[in-house]
């Protein structure tokens, strides 16, 4: 159901990492902005839709003179109703850009002697973002977490009230489900069963989170109770996206497999249910990013160790 696509080349392989593929799509443009983590910098990509790549930027974390940048963990765009901006993240800053990464807009330092507040801390820091400028102010830390966070969740509540739109995963497999506001407000903690969730997503009141174990659990995200259980992968999930308008699943794990399933909820019964949609074999290819490229789902790209392009799928 899906065919593959002309890839797009990177200067370097993916690192290693969780979740190391973001993808923005820019339908006003026709154009799609791929980030990717590499060591101690991110390729920044823009693409035409048929694969042609038409810029190509590498951002690091600035550091004084003779000092070696840190390595990135991670580069996602954050899309909000008025701004996107683009996040660099590592051990020693949090970095904002413009959304194509142009201009840096704000820096945030992590005092990494300080385990209370370190990147290991388990704390989530919430900015205040203006509509413009650079005014990012920190305004919360939320204390729900005792490990190391992996994934963070969101998904517009649309002005419904006590509506969760935030989960938050950690390196225990413990999942945090937050409702936002003046401040934020725990809803449910779902414990975890001794392996670490690296990704997770929140769709229509259902969170579906990877772990370790090759598993994907779909929770409640009110109640966090276990609907569905699907032993999808052989080895550790490493990336889960959602197409929002379709309801798609995409499970992407170190055994080279990308699923795609599709979830829905039960009208009469309120119970969710999933279905498998499409299997694909990245062969002798250890998986580290994959996401869908629109919110129909209709195409997806995936990233891989040791592996300097992207793949690029599209529905037939």
């Amino acid at each position: 159901m899906y065919r593959r696509e002309r890839s797009i080349l990177l200067r370097g392989s993916a690192a290693a990492l969780s979740n190391n593929l973001s993808v923005l799509q820019l339908p006003d443009r026709d154009l799609r902005h791929f980030g990717v983590v590499h060591g101690p910098s991110a390729q920044i990509l823009s693409s035409a839709p048929e694969g042609v790549p038409l810029a190509q930027r590498q951002l690091q974390v600035k550091v004084g003179v003779g000092v070696s940048p840190p390595l990135i963990t991670q580069v996602h765009w954050c899309v909000f109703p008025f701004r996107v901006l683009l996040v660099l993240t590592s051990h020693q800053r949090i970095q904002m850009y413009e959304s194509d990464g142009s201009l840096m807009v704000y820096w945030h330092a992590l005092d990494s002697g300080d385990s209370s507040s370190g990147t290991w801390s388990g704390r989530i820091l919430v900015f205040d973002i203006p509509a413009k400028g650079p005014n990012i102010v920190l305004s919360e830390e939320l204390a729900g977490h005792q490990t190391p966070i992996t994934d963070i969740a969101t998904e517009r509540a649309q002005g419904q009230d006590g509506v969760a739109d935030m989960v938050t995963a950690d390196d225990s497999g413990v999942l945090c489900v937050w409702r936002s506001g003046t401040t934020f407000t725990l809803l449910t903690r779902i414990p975890g069963f001794g392996v670490p969730c690296p990704s997770v997503q929140l769709w229509q009141g259902i969170v579906a989170a990877g772990y370790g174990n090759g598993q994907v659990r779909l929770y409640d995200a009110t109640t966090g109770t276990l609907h569905v259980q699907i032993s999808a992968h052989a080895r550790t999930i490493c990336a889960l996206d959602l197409a929002p308008e379709v309801g798609k699943l995409l499970s992407a794990a170190e055994d080279t497999f990308v699923h795609i399933w599709k979830l829905n909820r039960n009208p009469e019964s309120g119970s969710i249910e999933v279905e498998h949609y499409h299997g694909e074999c990245i062969s002798d290819t250890q998986l580290c990013g994959a996401r869908f490229c629109d919110p129909s789902g209709s195409s997806f790209a995936v990233t891989g160790y040791d592996l300097a392009e992207i793949l690029r799928f599209s529905s037939v």
